[in-house]
């Protein structure tokens, strides 16, 4: 895990990233690591910026159609973990007088669970 960037965002380098899930992130020029991944229900594209801290999930169908587009800053954690059957990513987050989590499953099949609550 790298150390955190001033704001505090804790993310894991991208060696670690690929240690764990398989998989390098796509380094984009503003410094945002983006990673894809299709699964049998649909595309999950995760980015993540730790200098701003922000985040952002766009999970397609199959078919192409946007079922879930979220992009949201304060990140403070992003964590993966991974199993011979299983991919899934935590990120910590808080916002003001706000605190939550996004758990996302990636593999097998994707599915989110965000919450987003006062503190």
């Amino acid at each position: 895990m790298r150390p955190p960037v001033a704001g505090g965002f804790l993310a894991p380098g991208d060696e670690e990233v690929f240690d764990t899930v398989g998989e390098w992130p796509e380094i984009q020029e503003s410094g945002a690591r983006v990673l894809t991944w299709h699964s049998g229900n649909g595309v999950l594209v995760l980015s993540y910026e730790a200098v701003s801290r922000s985040v952002r999930v766009r999970w397609s169908s199959a078919a192409g159609d946007v079922l879930l587009d979220v992009y949201r800053e304060g990140a403070t954690r992003l964590a993966f973990t991974s199993t011979p059957s299983t991919v899934a990513a935590r990120i910590d987050f808080s916002v003001g007088e706000c605190a939550g989590v996004m758990e996302i499953d990636i593999a097998p099949r994707i599915s989110v669970r965000d919450r987003l609550l006062f503190q």
